[in-house]
């Protein structure tokens, strides 16, 4: 049996060409994803988002017959190659990742919620207090020091020191 009867190369697929073709797909999936790195996982920043939105669009045009099954390989590989390049441009050069994924911006310091950042953020102070009852586990920005969020979108807090 040929490699077109397998998976099929045309676009009629038969059931059992198209469940090889997604485990195919899936055994892609998880190897560029292991070769990506832990970080289009772990981060959650624009960039890892994309890649995983990307090859899920690409694969499943492979797994559909939609594109012939090595296009999708080789775009697939692409997208792996150019997310880890860019992972390395930004660990070497700071301003690049700067640019490509932003900025922490502060939002709330010296006890007082910064309006012009909240803004900016597209967050409102309801969405903070959300962050710190669910952290902090009080309703009070007492025990605060800063809030920030990062460049991935999520909420940190700094507590204040106390003496003990």
């Amino acid at each position: 049996m040929n490699l077109q009867n397998l998976i099929g190369l045309v676009k009629d697929l038969t059931i059992l060409q198209m469940t090889l073709r997604a485990v195919l797909a899936f055994i892609i999936a998880y190897t560029l994803i292991r070769i990506s790195g832990r970080r289009s996982f772990g981060l959650h920043g624009p960039m890892d988002n994309i890649i995983v939105i990307l090859l899920g669009a690409i694969l499943s045009r492979g797994v559909v017959g939609a594109s012939p099954f090595l296009h999708v390989i080789v775009a697939s590989v692409a997208i792996v190659s150019l997310h880890r390049g860019v992972g390395r441009l930004m660990r070497i050069y700071p301003k690049f990742g700067d640019f490509a994924e932003g900025q922490k911006i502060t939002l709330f310091e010296h006890g007082k919620f910064i309006h012009t950042n909240m803004k900016r953020a597209l967050i409102g102070e309801e969405e903070i207090m959300h962050a710190i009852r669910k952290n902090l586990l009080t309703e009070s920005t007492d025990q605060v020091k800063k809030i920030y969020m990062e460049r991935n979108g999520e909420i940190s807090i700094v507590k204040k020191h106390t003496d003990s």
